[in-house]
């Protein structure tokens, strides 16, 4: 679909710098875009690019001064921006199930909302209820008493337990279980005794889980995703966590049981949480960091144990001068082993 760049500036409240009639028709990033392609720019360290990119327009920041041989279009943000523009100019062109595939299993006792789409080989038990909108897709398992939102999709071979509750406008990658025991057991004489685990997993509306995550059942109660919280690939939440609203838990993180995460909190790839601890709103814990202990809200952490950010950029500066160190207090006692037979 092709686009003048005026179109694409009233759509993202942008003022365009350059031929506001050029024709766009894709888009791509700074390094590989062509003629007729729109790009972005929202680090500055992509500045060197503008001079030699081909595309036909830039989305830049409207603070950000350079020269560039093709048109500019500044705005506020020019990662949502862009985002906007790819939408606009290249709308998805999904086709998910829809209606009941003559494959699926479906329970007589289970309740669907209008326009469900149930794809081939899923499972639905009873007591089930999906909302309107939602969609199945194939080889999924929905058990006994789970409720889905409306408008919420669930990818091919996630797992949904009894009695857990999905929210509104929810996407669940391919793989991902939700629901599944918590990990606990009692030793008693070198024997590992199962302890049930009879709660549920509470997923809130606007949550998006990456593929093959597992979220575990709460021990008693209830374990929670806040409203608005994004998972990558590869995330596990053990039973009992909660976490706040408008969180980002990066590929790789693994949480706890019974540990609470604050609102708008960020954990980078690989972070390692111990259990029952909470993290204050507003944190940010840096990739492969360990968390040992309660962390105050606005906190910056890194390292294992994590600390505060700078802190451990100063622990990582003196490990680092270590060889040097030894280095010089070999010579010193050399110096002083010459001096000492001098006497």
């Amino acid at each position: 679909m092709s686009r003048t760049l005026k179109e694409i500036a009233a759509l993202v409240s942008g003022d365009v710098a350059g031929n506001a009639d050029a024709v766009i028709t894709g888009v791509a990033g700074i390094e590989d875009a062509h003629e007729g392609d729109i790009t972005f720019i929202a680090n500055p360290k992509y500045l060197p690019f503008l001079s030699r990119t081909r595309a036909s327009a830039v989305i830049v920041g409207r603070g950000m001064e350079a020269e560039a041989g093709t048109a500019l279009l500044r705005v506020d943000n020019p990662s949502l921006a862009f985002t906007k523009v790819v939408s606009f100019i290249l709308p998805e062109d999904i086709r998910h199930p829809s209606g009941v595939h003559k494959a699926a299993v479906v329970s007589a006792a289970a309740s669907l909302g209008k326009n469900t789409g149930i794809g081939a080989c899923a499972v639905i038990e009873d007591g089930a209820r999906i909302g309107d909108n939602a969609v199945i897709y194939p080889n999924c398992f929905i058990g006994r008493n789970a409720s889905i939102g409306s408008n919420t999709i669930v990818y091919s071979n996630v797992s949904i337990r009894e009695n857990v509750r999905i929210g509104s406008n929810v996407i669940i990658h391919a793989g991902s279980v939700i629901g599944s025991d918590g990990f606990g057991f009692v030793t008693v004489d070198g024997i590992h005794h199962k302890i049930p685990q009879v709660g549920t997993v509470i997923i809130e509306d606007d949550v998006e889980i990456g593929a093959n995550c597992t979220i575990d059942r709460a021990r008693f109660d209830k374990t929670v995703i806040g409203k608005g919280t994004k998972l990558d690939n590869l995330v596990h939440i053990a039973h009992n966590v909660i976490t706040g609203r408008n969180c980002l838990i990066v590929a790789q993180v693994g949480v706890s049981g019974s540990t609470t995460i604050g609102n708008n909190v960020i954990l980078a790839g690989q972070v390692g949480v111990v259990g029952h601890v909470t993290i204050g709103d507003n944190t940010i814990v840096m990739a492969k960091s360990g968390i040992s202990k309660n962390v105050p809200e606005n906190s910056v952490l890194y390292g294992v144990p994590a600390q505060p950010v700078n802190e451990a950029k100063k622990l990582h500066a003196y490990v680092n001068g270590l060889p040097r160190m030894h280095q010089t207090i070999k010579d010193l006692k050399a110096r002083i082993e010459q001096l000492e037979k001098k006497r």
